[in-house]
């Protein structure tokens, strides 16, 4: 395997793929989402954020991503999932694509957030 994405709904199981595909050298980008019902109807933020191979450990350091569980988790709880896990698909395919050259690549994200309430998407270069 040359590159993962992990797409998972616990945040046990992505700490111990993160730590394999950390130790093997193989970059990923893992995405996520964290909803919410403060204000009544859904919101939240979905995350796509690549792991490149020389500094996956230190974008995972960073905890950007749950590596924990939570048992009161309104993903599991919500029939708008669909919409959003096609979201977050979107997001890292481009993503993706862009490290490929198959699109242009001028900001080089290796974290992006979209607020689904306000539509906006955020972007962080670097690590």
């Amino acid at each position: 395997m040359t590159f993962a994405f992990v797409c998972v709904d616990k945040g046990s199981a992505r700490a111990e793929i993160f730590e394999l595909l950390i130790s093997l050298g193989i970059p990923f980008i893992d995405v996520g989402m964290g909803l919410n019902r403060k204000e009544g109807p859904l919101a939240g933020t979905l995350r796509a954020t690549y792991y490149p191979p020389d500094k996956a450990a230190q974008v995972r350091d960073m905890q950007l991503a749950e590596l924990a569980d939570h048992p009161d988790d309104e993903y599991r709880a919500q029939v708008q999932i669909s919409e959003l896990n096609a979201m977050n698909a979107f997001l890292a395919v481009m993503r993706y694509k862009q490290l490929r050259g198959f699109y242009l690549d001028k900001q080089a994200p290796f974290h992006m957030l979209f607020d689904t309430a306000e539509i906006k998407l955020f972007r962080q270069e670097g690590p």
